[in-house]
């Protein structure tokens, strides 16, 4: 199902949602469609329009200030775009590059993503001692960036209205 960015009425990116509940937000006057995904249309009996892939709230909604993105491992994938950093080939686990058992904590600093095999290879140790090499190291994406890697978007994509926005 395709997700649908959500911004504020500030155009803060705020989340994003199921392509039900954007038709949903745009349909009772909750929202407007700011892009739209091209040739692709929603049809049912009295409902005619395009696929919203960006959509803006009609009325400013306070969130609390967020300084750090969550920690999640959906995020860890998404961040390392699916790549083991150790090998390069498609990674469907977190590995933690301290591990939890010698107090390597859930973080962004201390995880990676990983393929089963190597992350069964390097088993309870530190990449130094299973003589293995990160290709790649952990970083704390921003919640804005955070953001739009859950949604798979390039900043440079963007239009120029909605990249300075989510910078």
């Amino acid at each position: 199902m395709r997700d649908t960015l959500v911004l504020n009425a500030s155009y803060e990116p705020l989340s994003t949602v199921s392509l039900r509940r954007a038709v949903v937000l745009v349909m009772q006057d909750k929202a407007v469609v700011e892009q739209e995904h091209p040739g692709l249309r929603v049809r049912a009996a009295g409902v005619d329009m395009a696929v919203p892939q960006v959509v803006r709230l009609c009325r400013y909604v306070r969130v609390p200030f967020r300084q750090r993105a969550p920690w999640s491992r959906r995020g860890v994938l998404v961040r390392d775009q699916r790549r083991c950093a150790y090998c390069g080939r498609r990674a469907t686990t977190v590995d933690h590059v301290v591990p939890r058992s010698r107090g390597g904590a859930d973080s962004w600093m201390n995880t990676v993503a990983a393929c089963a095999r190597d992350n069964q290879r390097k088993a309870d140790r530190t990449p130094e001692e299973a003589g293995m090499r990160l290709l790649s190291r952990p970083f704390e994406p921003t919640p804005g960036a955070a953001l739009m890697l859950a949604l798979g978007v390039d900043v440079e994509e963007l239009p120029p209205w909605l990249a300075s926005a989510a910078a």
